[in-house]
């Protein structure tokens, strides 16, 4: 029994990660959005926004499923970028660096998406785990078209 609830206790933290991730990357995107300059203005400018909006979408998602499970989900900024790896945008990038940022940040988010999927698996919550699977393969598309824009 105490394994178990360790076991969920790791995974609402892992959800509450995400959280944070999907916060952080939400404002990061928006402020690459509206300063990102350059030939590649337009393509990139909607593309940021494509994201930040699904980012918004994720951090909704990710939320009630925690409070789903008996979880409480961080709320504040000061939460966030405690509880996230990812950095905020630091101001002054061009585009290749931001969109180089955002192929780092996705790799850590999907490497973090994969653990927190084994630990919903262990504890079978499938449903969870379902919600993450969808996240990350989005996350791996966006990662590889950002890598392709690269060269």
């Amino acid at each position: 029994m105490t394994t178990q609830l360790k076991s969920e206790t790791e995974l609402q933290a892992a959800l509450n990660r995400q959280t944070a991730n999907w916060t952080v990357l939400g404002v990061k995107l928006h402020h690459y959005h509206w300063y990102v300059s350059g030939s590649q203005f337009f393509t990139l400018h909607a593309k940021f926004e494509e994201l930040y909006n699904e980012a918004a979408g994720y951090v909704d998602e990710l939320a009630e499923r925690l409070l789903a499970i008996g979880g409480q989900p961080a709320s504040t900024m000061k939460q966030y970028l405690a509880l996230s790896e990812l950095q905020e945008g630091r101001g002054g990038e061009d585009a290749k660096e931001m969109v180089s940022q955002l192929v780092k940040d996705f790799t850590t988010v999907a490497e973090e998406l994969k653990a927190a999927i084994a630990q919903a698996e262990e504890q079978s919550d499938q449903p969870t785990a379902d919600l993450l699977i969808g996240i990350r393969t989005s996350v791996e598309k966006h990662s590889w078209m950002l890598n392709a824009y690269l060269g």
